[in-house]
């Protein structure tokens, strides 16, 4: 109890003291402000604005320990003076406090006063802290409009109100209130863990975005996180664990490739674009079904186009996925070719795509769109050249699979709290599936998820990759292109939900408008839909 006391009265002090810095601000200046209080038993308050302090996540690999897998994890979260430094911290722990700097003000005597007022109170054996804390406020000669946000954020503080802390202290830093922002990233060190329950272990990495975002340092995290290369060919990589227990990637992949067997079912020779293939898994239920064709199967020519960054999520480049892919071919007597093009989609031109005259031609973009950029980062636009490339090839059928989310063009605080509200649907969804003692959870988190995170809320610029738009959007700019909706069948949408009834209950799909919404509660998480 008295440990707690303590505790508490060194938080509530803290903000006293931020306070009267906020008040008494025409006496200090520069960038390290500290009070020490000798007389009182060497108490002191400090904050310290460094642009060299951020923490950084790095990958290890592992082995699984779970029902399917084998795989330890490593996550280290490291504030430091150096930004290359990297201690380790494991997967149980919570974050540390940050480091203490000095300041100056001219009011001592009126802040010993106040500070040794509050402390005075705050060691009282049977009062409440949080009423003493704002009988205090009120009492106290502080003048403040903003004095009822401050006794809910210390409020929230109190109680553990990881979200309502998470926001406060966004908000500071979107107003460029660095001391104040500090201050709470400290607070909010104490809160989380890649361990917890879902929005702590949210939390861990939209507060690694925050921190790196003050440190300018959002891209180097940014590619530190890429996810990492299996050890060898046989493992499964993270990203396909997470393929294998939730359904977002088998709802967007199933969805295609039902449009694509619809558009497809009479043609004999067929020609399949993708311009994000990974690992190729999609394609295997496509085949399967063409192997099973009345008539027989059509001869089947896939191009595959990646970048160089998912050769670490499949362990290898482009030809292990055509290996992969032949080789499931050959077994089902399906007429098969692969051609690759490793580069991302703003280096593709017409020539890469090998186009041949007599094909039917299909084109998927599943979850690659959102990576383009737009208007609104390069006078070249991307995204929509993108579209109007392929729309000149006159292909049957395209398909569109997209996370739900409004991160393009959002300025940062409201983008930050649309990345809060998704990724917590996100992380509540996989909470329900594997078990939060599980350490390959924790490496699917940080290997698929965090990396996202860390972009959505740090970078700015070209430097962000993670540009989501929500199905409106997308709709606007494939009709500018001059594609029309190509609506799914009936089917794909029973098969899909016979999909979900593997998976928990709280997930639900939906279609709206010829798409269809696959949504963890009262959140859609992905969409998918058609065009020709």
């Amino acid at each position: 109890m008295q440990a707690s006391r303590r505790q508490a009265r060194s938080r509530m002090s803290n903000a006293l003291q931020y306070l009267r810095v906020q008040k008494l601000g025409s006496y200090f200046s520069g960038e390290d402000l500290s009070y020490n209080n000798s007389s009182n038993g060497g108490n002191s308050f400090s904050i310290q604005i460094s642009q060299d302090q951020y923490c950084t996540l790095e990958s290890s690999p592992m082995s699984i320990n779970c029902t399917l897998y084998n795989s330890p994890s490593i996550v280290n979260f490291s504030p430091d003076d150096s930004p290359m430094s990297k201690p380790h911290i494991s997967p149980d722990t919570n974050y540390g406090s940050p480091t203490s700097g000095s300041c100056i003000t001219e009011d001592v005597n009126d802040f010993r006063h106040k500070l040794k007022e509050l402390e005075t109170v705050m060691l009282g054996p049977d009062l409440d802290i949080l009423e003493t804390y704002n009988n205090t406020l009120s009492s106290n000669t502080i003048a403040s409009p903003d004095i009822d946000s401050w006794r809910q954020m210390m409020e929230a503080i109190h109680i553990g109100d990881l979200k309502k802390v998470l926001i406060a202290c966004a908000k500071t830093i979107s107003n460029n209130d660095l001391l104040m922002a500090q201050w709470l990233i400290s607070e909010l060190r104490q809160l989380v863990s890649v361990s917890g329950e879902p929005i702590q272990r949210l939390g861990a990495y939209m507060l690694e975005g925050l921190v790196a975002r003050m440190a300018s340092s959002g891209s180097t995290i940014y590619k530190s996180l890429r996810c990492k290369e299996p050890a060898s060919f046989e493992l499964l990589s993270y990203m396909h664990i997470l393929y294998e227990v939730c359904p977002y990637f088998k709802f967007g992949y199933m969805s295609a490739n039902g449009a694509i067997a619809e558009a497809m079912k009479d043609e004999n020779r067929v020609h399949i674009i993708d311009f994000q293939i990974r690992q190729g898994s999609q394609w295997i239920t496509l085949i399967q079904a063409f192997a099973a064709r009345p008539g027989g199967p059509p001869h089947i020519r896939i191009t595959g186009i990646d970048d160089s960054t998912s050769a670490y999520a499949r362990g290898g480049g482009l030809c292990i996925v055509g290996q992969k892919l032949s080789k499931l071919a050959q077994t089902f007597k399906v007429p098969f070719e692969f051609h690759s093009a490793a580069m991302s989609g703003c280096e593709i031109q017409l020539e890469n795509l090998g186009i041949q005259p007599g094909e039917a031609l299909a084109v998927n973009f599943a979850f690659m769109l959102n990576h383009m950029p737009d208007e609104s980062v390069s006078t070249e636009n991307h995204r929509d050249g993108l579209l109007r490339l392929v729309k000149s090839l006159n292909p049957k059928v395209v398909t569109l699979v997209e996370q739900e989310s409004n991160t393009n063009t959002a300025a940062f605080f409201p983008r930050f709290l649309e990345a809060l509200d998704y990724y917590t649907a996100m992380f509540e969804s996989i909470d329900a599936t594997l078990p939060r003692d599980c350490k390959e959870r924790i490496s699917i988190e940080q290997h698929c998820l965090a990396r996202d995170v860390v972009n959505i809320i740090a970078c700015e610029g070209m430097e962000r990759g993670e540009r989501h738009e929500l199905l409106g959007k997308w709709k606007s700019r494939f009709k500018m292109a001059g594609f029309s909706p190509y609506p799914l069948s009936s089917l794909v949408n029973a098969t899909i939900r016979m999909l979900l009834q593997n998976y928990c209950n709280k997930y639900r799909l939906e279609e709206r408008d010829g798409a269809l919404y696959l949504g963890w509660l009262n959140r859609d998480l992905i969409a998918s839909c058609a065009w020709k």
